[in-house]
């Protein structure tokens, strides 16, 4: 039988009944896809190789300890485990930006790497025009106050007496400004990382 012509919950279901040349085919069909999606993220060949295996080590484990039910949703599946494992690996080594509730946010803590090399640098310049670009398509109260708070590293009770309102509604716009951000980004399909 050609390999082609098995769906992958077929052999997934063939794997976990003992055929172990059922995940290798599993590996092959969509090697280029998750490692493709992990480089793009990490643009480290040997970070992204670590990482595959990884993927596909937990892959394995949570196949053999029949946790795995994902009725028909393989790839979607070992996507999410390497996305986490991509996101594990920035936290590790403090490329993640740390996001406290304490209202201190600031979405330029991601762009603060002292050892740019020069890719890196264009790449950090193209996040911070994306940024502007986003920061531009938001309604001018929300702007106003990202712009203090950001740029002018004002507090919100200077935000408040500067605006002529409460400080309640400065957090708020502030709020409404970061959700809107994440729309707009959404809406583009913009990438923010470097």
């Amino acid at each position: 039988m050609q390999h082609e012509l098995i769906t992958d919950a077929t052999l997934v279901s063939n794997y976990i009944k003992g055929d172990e040349r059922a995940i290798e085919i599993l590996i092959t069909r969509h090697k280029q896809r998750v490692y493709s999606f992990i480089y793009s993220k990490v643009f480290d060949r040997d970070v992204a190789e670590d990482i595959f295996q990884d993927t596909f080590i937990k892959v394995i484990r949570t196949l053999k300890h029949g946790k795995y039910n994902e009725e028909g949703k393989f790839l979607p599946w070992v996507m999410r485990i390497s996305h986490n494992l991509v996101i594990d690996y920035f936290r590790k080594n403090n490329r993640m930006p740390k996001f406290s509730n304490t209202g201190d946010f600031n979405i330029f803590s991601v762009l603060s790497d002292s050892s740019l090399d020069a890719e890196k640098s264009i790449i950090k310049s193209q996040v911070e025009k994306d940024v502007r670009r986003v920061i531009e398509e938001l309604p001018e109260d929300q702007k106003e106050v990202l712009v203090m708070r950001m740029y002018n590293e004002m507090s919100f009770k200077e935000i408040s007496e500067k605006t002529g309102v409460s400080i309640n509604t400065a957090l708020g716009r502030m709020r409404y400004a970061l959700i809107n951000m994440r729309k707009i980004i959404d809406k583009h399909n913009i990438v923010l990382t470097n």
